[in-house]
This record gives structure tokens, C-alpha cells and sequence, in this order.
């Protein structure tokens, strides 16, 4: 059984038992975090496919961490012009475990 499910305006395919790095979210860790913005439920042969989402269900998960990414390096350069801009950025994520799908 797994779902498809948007968070962050991403979307990911879980399975129970996952972990998975998404947007930041807010919980502490070790909070249970209801998600239920779930497009598809795939159980089997069953496919439950939402008009955007699928009504009544929804995915448990646990918050494991908070953390962020790796630096991201962002340079703009003009030849001959004398601009150079340089920046960084760091996404800030959280990581969840998928506990329980349900339909």
C-alpha cells in the first residue's frame, strides 16, 4: 500500500515505514503530524485516485528531526562589467517516518 501526498508544494510517493526530508513543518520532534492533503491511495489492486485529493484520507507520521540542507551557491557574473554577486542559501527541512496510511 502506498500514497501520494503534497506537502510543501511538493509532491512525494510514501510507503509505511519511509523516511522522507519535506518543507519545514511545525511540531517538536517526536510529535505525530496528520497529513491530508492525499492525492492517490494505491492499495493492491484498489486505486483511488482524488479530484484534487482523496476524501477522508490521510497519512500519520512522526517527526524524526529538523535540520537543513547543504549551501547552495548562487553566482551571477557580468564578463567585462565588473559585477559579480555572489550568495548562499540553505533550505531548512524535516525529516519524517510514515506511520500509518489510511483510506
Amino acid at each position: 500500500m502506498y500514497a501520494v501526498i503534497k506537502t510543501g508544494g511538493k509532491q512525494y510517493r510514501v510507503n509505511q515505514g519511509d523516511k522522507l526530508k519535506i518543507e519545514k513543518i511545525a511540531g517538536d520532534v517526536g510529535a505525530n503530524v496528520v497529513l491530508d492533503q492525499i492525492l492517490t491511495v494505491v492499495d493492491g489492486d484498489n486505486v483511488t485516485i482524488g479530484s484534487p485529493i482523496v476524501r477522508g484520507a490521510s497519512v500519520t507520521a512522526t517527526v524524526v528531526s529538523h535540520g537543513r540542507h547543504d549551501k547552495v551557491r548562487i553566482f551571477k557574473m557580468r564578463r567585462r562589467k565588473h559585477y559579480r554577486k555572489s550568495q548562499g542559501h540553505r533550505q531548512s527541512f524535516t525529516e519524517i517516518q510514515i506511520d500509518k496510511i489510511s483510506a
